[in-house]
């Protein structure tokens, strides 16, 4: 059994990103115990301590359970957020190109995106329905989003 040690700050700085890193953490590895403290040092934050074995999962169980994923699937608050940046992202996009709104992405995706969250536009490919030309016209501003967020 391994154990990891994770903080999440309190601070609009870093809450969402210490969060993904979190959730994301959770996603790729079979927790059996987890204690957590609150911690108030020069800043607050939550220290996390996790015991934990590692999943293996193949690159076509990853991509498959990501396609699984429903465009009406519930979403945590922090997807939520992200799903609303990512729309008013794409309404501001579409009206500057003239085009259509699901010509840049489809709810359905941007679903996915929330919920996959994306550390490189590369891994985009891994999104249903984002191909190279959608990677290529707008993976640095999404991954940008995810970023701030």
């Amino acid at each position: 059994m391994k154990v990891k040690i994770l903080k999440v700050r309190l601070s609009e700085e870093f809450i969402y990103q210490d969060q993904r890193i979190l959730d994301q953490f959770l996603q790729q590895n079979t927790i059996y115990k987890y204690e957590s403290a609150f911690v108030r040092d020069d800043e607050s934050y939550w220290s996390v301590i996790l015991y934990y074995e590692e999943l293996k999962m193949t690159v076509n169980e990853l991509k498959s359970q990501q396609y699984c994923a429903e465009a009406d699937a519930e979403l945590s608050s922090d997807e939520v957020k992200i799903l609303d940046s990512l729309k008013l992202w794409r309404a501001e996009k579409s009206k500057d190109q003239r085009i259509p709104s699901y010509c840049i992405a489809t709810n359905k995706e941007l679903v996915l995106i929330a919920k996959c969250k994306p550390h490189r536009k590369e891994e985009l490919q891994d999104i249903k329905g984002f191909g190279k030309h959608k990677i290529e016209h707008y993976g640095e501003e999404i991954i940008g989003i995810l970023g701030r967020i």
